[in-house]
């Protein structure tokens, strides 16, 4: 046989079995059984997320929650003066998409695991780097990642809460308050945004960046100005572009009268004011009830000199 007829038939071979060894694996590997439908079953402590904005601030929160279940919560599944995830399953996590203060104590925007202590008396709220710890929190929690630590005072409530809830509540445009609360006890503490800064500095873009600004820009821009005690003699000049844009904006001239009467200038503020009612009470359908009563609650108000 010829050196390559010779290799021919010892690759053959190889492939053959090679094939064979494949095949008899095949035959002995059983095939996996179907998946089957899918079927959801209810959690013991579901997830939850709550999404709030606090001026130009967007505050998001997952986390789980547990119920009683006829337990004994704090100082039983929840041991006292111990780190607690805030919740159940993994640690409760809260982002912030700006910068914001906790307490009056700055904190940089970014997700944190929201862990507390709690205390008979004294409960203490922590924002922490980890946003992964779950399970055994003492075990993983690691202080040196903390963003902020806060002391709070909780409150006791009549009538016990079943399932653990948090909440964002008394909401303004700079603050607003982060509360948590389970069986008979209520945890709260003060959130602060920065909306002032953040819009006076949206503003100056805006009105630096040299391009057209929306109809819809003075009239807001206006009423921040003059909410946040900012230059009146710019809140002044945008509210009468605002006007110019649109000769029919009655809650403009309105809002242009509310201006010129913080600048102390009454007559000028009843004129606008006037000027507002007598635009509103043209409108086809009628004038709006509301801006109709403070136009005329203006004009009484400032007549009087």
């Amino acid at each position: 046989m010829s050196p390559a007829l010779s290799s021919f038939f010892r690759a053959a071979l190889l492939i053959g079995g090679t094939a064979l060894t494949s095949a008899t694996a095949s035959a002995q590997t059983p095939a996996a059984p179907p998946a089957g439908p899918r079927v959801d079953f209810p959690q013991p402590s579901p997830r939850a997320t709550l999404k709030s904005r606090v001026g130009v601030t967007d505050v998001d929160i997952e986390y789980s929650r547990p119920s009683r279940r006829g337990r004994e919560v704090f100082g039983g599944i929840v041991p006292w003066n111990e780190v607690w995830r805030t919740g159940a399953n993994a640690s409760t996590k809260v982002t912030f998409s700006s910068a914001v203060t906790i307490e009056g104590k700055e904190v940089p925007a970014g997700s944190y695991a929201l862990l507390s202590k709690p205390g008979k008396d004294e409960w203490t709220v922590v924002l922490n780097k980890d946003t992964t710890i779950n399970g055994s929190v003492a075990a993983k929690y690691k202080a040196e990642n903390d963003v902020v630590s806060v002391k709070v005072k909780p409150l006791g409530l009549a009538a016990p809460v079943e399932t653990f809830e948090i909440g964002v509540a008394d909401i303004t445009d700079t603050s607003a308050t982060i509360y948590f609360q389970w069986d008979k006890a209520r945890v709260a503490f003060k959130l602060g945004v920065k909306t002032v800064a953040q819009v006076s500095d949206a503003i100056n873009a805006a009105m630096a960046s040299g391009q057209p600004l929306s109809p819809n820009f003075y009239f807001p821009a206006a009423s921040f100005y003059l909410d946040n005690g900012k230059d009146l003699a710019k809140a002044l000049e945008w509210i009468n572009v605002a006007i110019e844009k649109n000769p029919k904006a009655f809650w403009a001239m309105n809002k242009k009268a509310e201006i010129l009467a913080k600048m102390g200038k009454k007559s000028d503020a009843v004129s606008a004011a006037k000027l507002a009612l007598e635009t509103n009470s043209a409108q086809p359908d009628g004038a709006d009830p509301a801006e109709k009563r403070k136009s005329e609650s203006y004009i009484a108000e400032w007549s009087k000199g």
